[in-house]
């Protein structure tokens, strides 16, 4: 089954982002269901969003629970085959998910689709050692992983490659041990150790505004906390996969 309007939701975890969420979800088809994450108690956020876009449902998590806790809920919600996650700094080309949907035809063994970054400085993909060109027609290529600031998920063969995590019983994607940074890498690993398949689609386009998911006023608090959460994801990503030494 390949990817349309119909089995396609997505998944936009937020925390005070009221300053760029607005661009990403005029970048949405109005028909793909939305179901953005807020980590707060903010109602007021919530009313606006949903009385303003008919195909946005907003859950609060009343208190900041991280980015890797927010998705898991936010995929939970979703019953559509498909989900793309997304950052609410994303803007879509508007072609983008045209691009997926056409990418997904004719290679739907994938765990992880990406559209790419249009900042070539900035890659949002780190490259396999033996990189492979699997599909010249769509300008696919696979990969080791991908930034989780917009990665499609094939729930169906996530579940089958990871089935036997206890958590991917509960839909629980993401480990949850991290809070903000990493999450996704530790994700694609898992993938790759299970002999899933990344995919990146160069013609499906994403625009990153990059660090400004959070509004500007909040800017010190955040940096302090990205900066602790940084040292902690690295400590216990190498804990996980390479041991204590």
């Amino acid at each position: 089954m390949s990817i349309t309007l119909q089995n396609l939701s997505i998944v936009i975890v937020t925390l005070r982002s009221e300053n760029v969420i607005f661009e990403c979800l005029d970048s949405i088809n109005r028909e793909i269901p939305v179901f953005v994450i807020e980590n707060s108690n903010n109602f007021e956020f919530k009313n606006l969003l949903e009385k303003k876009y008919k195909n946005v449902r907003c859950t609060l998590t009343e208190k900041n629970l991280g980015m890797g806790t927010g998705n898991n809920i936010g995929i939970k919600l979703v019953k559509t085959d498909y989900t793309l996650i997304l950052n609410p700094d994303i803007i879509l080309e508007s072609n983008t998910l045209e691009q997926l949907m056409i990418s997904s035809k004719n290679n739907q063994d994938f765990a992880i689709l990406s559209p790419i970054s249009s900042n070539k400085n900035y890659p949002n993909y780190k490259l396999l050692e033996e990189n492979s060109l699997i599909a010249q027609d769509n300008f696919l290529f696979k990969v080791k992983s991908v930034d989780g600031y917009a990665m499609l998920f094939n729930k169906k063969k996530i579940n089958e490659i990871l089935k036997n995590e206890p958590e991917i019983k509960n839909q629980k994607y993401f480990d949850e041990n991290f809070f903000m940074y990493l999450e996704n890498d530790d994700l694609c690993k898992r993938v790759i150790m299970n002999q899933g398949t990344i995919l990146v689609a160069s013609k499906a386009q994403i625009n990153h505004l990059g660090g400004r998911a959070v509004n500007e006023k909040y800017r010190n608090e955040v940096e302090l906390s990205r900066n602790w959460h940084w040292i902690w994801s690295k400590f216990y990503f190498n804990k996980k996969h390479y041991g204590l030494l």
